[in-house]
């Protein structure tokens, strides 16, 4: 019954997707509270629970071509609802790795953003607001996206226009430079 009911080659990937985010499967029950909880659920074509499902069942086409991994804001709020404290989270961000490795993008916006994001971090050592969405305005062609709100930001200090560099960016690149070489090698 189970091989009737399960993916192989897809249980293979799901397995080490879960090994990398420290999630054990099996102790989803599927009671929904992470789903319930998600303030992403109105946007996602998967809810987490399924997501985590899927993975147990070895769909991982349906999971690795889902909006849902790409839409997830990492707020751990379905974490902090399980009473299992799985890591969803973790599993969205392995699972949208290895979808982006496939070349199956379901939301180029997000992965878009999160590229301008790990570049400003390697360039300045830390995310440079305005340089980060400036540069997103542009390359996604919403070039007055954020102009409403830019009056408010700068009064309140949520955004400077100076740049503000870390000590030692070398540190910050030398980190990031192993993260990422310790994904590749997954």
């Amino acid at each position: 019954m189970d091989d009737i009911l399960n993916k192989k080659p897809g249980r293979k990937l799901a397995e080490r997707i879960a090994k990398d985010a420290g999630v054990k499967l099996h102790e989803c029950y599927q009671c929904g509270k992470c789903s319930a909880g998600c303030p992403m659920a109105h946007a996602m074509d998967i809810m987490p629970r399924q997501l985590v499902h899927y993975m147990k069942l070895g769909k991982m086409d349906e999971v690795l071509e889902s909006k849902t991994i790409w839409l997830c804001a990492t707020c751990h709020t379905c974490v902090d609802r399980c009473p299992h404290s799985i890591n969803i989270p973790g599993l969205m961000e392995q699972s949208r790795m290895e979808a982006k490795k496939q070349g199956s993008i379901a939301v180029k916006e997000v992965d878009k953003f999160t590229d301008i994001f790990l570049g400003n971090v390697k360039t300045f050592g830390k995310s440079q607001e305005v340089i980060l969405e400036g540069i997103y305005n542009l390359t996604t062609g919403n070039f007055t996206q954020d102009m409403n709100n830019t009056p408010h930001m700068l009064k309140h200090k949520i955004i400077r226009p100076e740049v503000n560099v870390v000590n030692d960016r070398a540190k910050v690149k030398e980190i990031m430079a192993k993260s990422l070489k310790r994904g590749e090698d997954r």
